[in-house]
């Protein structure tokens, strides 16, 4: 088991790609502390997740600071270490479109979700990290924080840019203390998230025709990189941009 031993706080795990990182993980063997602000979902993706003992639910919201120090106390309260944080949760509403029509409250609340809650998880949880003799920050990005949209979700994409940014001063602050930083960049997942952006077929493959590979990703694709960057595999790797995205970044068109 590529995990066996550490203990990881996935964040957004109730739903989407950090349901299937909190079962894959304890597949691997790891213990996970699996936060999400809906209850009852999350009780489900620890159900799912197979190992009862091996997952603790902790409900809170992540852009809340006294949420995040709470739920990563009890975790290590729980399980009595803290070796990776897998910053999953984020939001992409429909109301996030370009810079002219976005308000402000959506602005916030998408900065919030997607960049306030590294920002937190990180602040509670590399001390943490350091006190367990180093470990791996791995941050969920998006591949259009390398690339600019037609069909614009600005809010969204400048809190992903701010993820990158984040990502690599962590890995030179934190780097001698052993705490290595890396961000996935996800190409488009199929999750309930993505396919509310599909309201027809064709505005489906208009999206799929840029994927030279031909398929939309699966949440598995990006947790295998999770798990490699969560493993002593990836322990000379950090301040890196690890792109999923079945090729779309390299498509010209």
């Amino acid at each position: 088991m590529r995990l066996a031993g550490k203990v990881i706080l996935v964040t957004g795990a109730a739903s989407g790609m950090g349901r299937v990182a909190t079962r894959m993980f304890v597949e691997q063997g790891a213990k996970v502390i699996a936060a999400d602000v809906n209850a009852a979902a999350l009780n489900e993706a620890v159900a799912e997740a197979g190992s009862p003992e091996a997952v603790l639910a902790v409900t809170g919201n992540v852009a809340i600071e006294a949420d995040v120090a709470r739920m990563i106390a009890d975790g290590v309260d729980r399980f009595g270490r803290l070796d990776v944080l897998y910053n999953n949760a984020g939001i992409m509403p429909d109301e996030d479109t370009s810079v002219l029509e976005t308000s402000e409250a959506t602005w916030a609340r998408v900065l919030d979700a997607n960049l306030k809650s590294i920002f937190l998880t990180c602040k509670y949880g590399i001390p943490k990290l350091v006190e367990a003799g180093g470990g791996s920050v791995i941050n969920i990005a998006s591949f259009v924080a390398l690339m600019g949209c037609t069909v614009p979700q600005d809010a969204y994409t400048a809190s992903k840019g701010g993820v990158l940014s984040l990502t690599r001063s962590l890995a030179v602050q934190y780097g001698a203390q052993g705490v290595r930083a890396n961000a996935i960049c996800p190409g488009p997942i199929m999750t309930p998230m993505l396919e509310t952006l599909f309201p027809s077929e064709e505005e489906k493959n208009k999206r799929l025709d840029r994927i030279p590979l031909g398929r939309f990703g699966r949440a598995e694709d990006i947790v295998w990189a999770g798990i490699f960057l969560a493993s002593d595999e990836s322990s000379w790797m950090t301040g890196s941009q690890f792109v999923v995205d079945g090729g779309i970044t390299v498509n010209y068109f």
